[in-house]
Parts: C-alpha cells; sequence; structure tokens
C-alpha cells in the first residue's frame, strides 16, 4: 500500500478549466458593467469576483491536499461548489433587476452554450505553460457570449457555465466520497502501512500460519469502527482467504 495518495491533477479536470474560464469571465464582466450608478461602494464587484475566485481556487487546494486529507478535499471541492453557487445567485440578480428571468434551458442559445463540449487536455512537461494554452483555447470557444455588448448575454452564458461546473463538482464529490468509504483517510493509510512494514519485518518464527487455509498470516489493523486501529493477524491469501488470529497487545 501506498502512503501518500495521488494529488495535484486539477489541471486536468474540466471543472477546474470551467471555473477559470468563469472567474476570467467574471473579471472581465464586473470591469465592463459595474460603475459608481449600480456598485457605488464596489461591494457587488469584490463580492463576484472573490466568489469566482473561491471556486477556483478550492478546486486547486482540494486537489494538493488529496495526498494527506481526504477529508480537507471534500470540504474544499463544498465550498468551491458553494462558491459558485453564491455566483450563480448574483447573475440572477442582475437578470432579475432587468426584469428579466435566465433563459429557458429548452432555449436555443442556452442549448448552444451548455451542448458546447470542452477538449480534453494536452499536458506536456510544461504543465503550467500547456494547461494555461488550452484553458485560453476553450475559453475562445464562448467568446461568442462573453464577450457580447449587451450584459444580459453574458450574464445568461455565465449562469450556465456555472451550473456546469456545479454538476461536474457534484460527482467530484461523490466520486472523492465513494473513494474515502473504500480505501479510508491518512491515518488509517499510515496505520496500515507500518503494520504492513511490520509484518514484512516479523521474524519467520513469530508469524502465524493462517487458521483457515495454513498460509503465513500478516499484520493488519482494522480500518473503521469502535476497533479502528487495532493490530489483527489476516491472511496473506486475502481476499481469497478471510482468515484472521488475535494480535496480542505487547
Amino acid at each position: 500500500m501506498e502512503l501518500f495518495d495521488k494529488c495535484g491533477g486539477y489541471r486536468k479536470l474540466d471543472s477546474f478549466v470551467l471555473s477559470t474560464i468563469v472567474q476570467l469571465a467574471t473579471i472581465r464582466f464586473c470591469e465592463r458593467f459595474l460603475n459608481r450608478k449600480n456598485d457605488p461602494c464596489g461591494r457587488t464587484f469584490d463580492q463576484m469576483t472573490q466568489a469566482a475566485r473561491s471556486g477556483r481556487q478550492n478546486i486547486v487546494e482540494g486537489s494538493e491536499r488529496a495526498a494527506t486529507s481526504k477529508e480537507t478535499e471534500m470540504k474544499l471541492t463544498d465550498v468551491a461548489r458553494a462558491s459558485l453557487g453564491e455566483l450563480r445567485g448574483d447573475y440572477e440578480i442582475w437578470l432579475l433587476q432587468k426584469g428579466l428571468a435566465p433563459w429557458p434551458t429548452s432555449s436555443e442559445e442556452a442549448q448552444a452554450v451548455f451542448e458546447l463540449r470542452l477538449d480534453p487536455p494536452q499536458l506536456g512537461k510544461d504543465v503550467a505553460h500547456d494547461s494555461c494554452t488550452h484553458i485560453l483555447t476553450q475559453q475562445r470557444k464562448f467568446a461568442r457570449w462573453l464577450d457580447h455588448e449587451d450584459d444580459t448575454v453574458a450574464a445568461n452564458a455565465l449562469l450556465i457555465l456555472i451550473s456546469r461546473t456545479i454538476n461536474m463538482l457534484n460527482h467530484q464529490l461523490q466520486s472523492q466520497g465513494e473513494s474515502f468509504v473504500k480505501a479510508g483517510g491518512f491515518r488509517e493509510r499510515m496505520t496500515a502501512c507500518r503494520l504492513e512494514e511490520r509484518g514484512k519485518q516479523e521474524p519467520e518464527e513469530r508469524v502465524p500460519a493462517c487458521p483457515l487455509c495454513g498460509k503465513p498470516m500478516r499484520s493488519r489493523a482494522v480500518r473503521s469502527g469502535p476497533k479502528e486501529g487495532q493490530a489483527f493477524w489476516g491472511c496473506t491469501g486475502y481476499p481469497a482467504c478471510k482468515g484472521t488470529r488475535e494480535m496480542p497487545v505487547e
């Protein structure tokens, strides 16, 4: 078993690419359409750009923290999702203030934005350069809406991109939860790795035979429940053989 889980693969995620496009487009939207008349104190500008930033940056941080904390990864993914939900509310209010509702999902324009697919990233040795080049290429696919002179067109397009990103994060969160249930957290991995190594170091005469199949046994640890972390002998033939023995406390 490896001690550290995989981490830092966020640049390959469509959610990261779309959240970056949303952040860039939100900064541009605020610079173009917010002014002293509709945002006299600049609070809306700050809140929208910060929510967009949070949506992207928490994906990054969660991915980087995955090596040592699945729980933190899930929490930060959820924060990213919530921040984008907040930003979606700002764009809805923008349209409602103008007496407009967002585009119906069945409308031609909405379907055009929704169905426009992202290309898979091609990342070489220069990962940061390749990733940013990829993002700029994908951003240009939505330019006809995001750069539109009509603010309501840009707001509607952003609502769709935000919803797409949130949907991706929902799937990510579910996948992260399933991975946690299956493999456990970092503390469990540390215990399991230590016991695995300890089992390899056990003198041959101290290693008992499996009561079911006779194969040598290995030190293992309970992964969950009231006895979490408690050591026991498990058959090296697991999962074909599920023989166990209690390990005396030293």
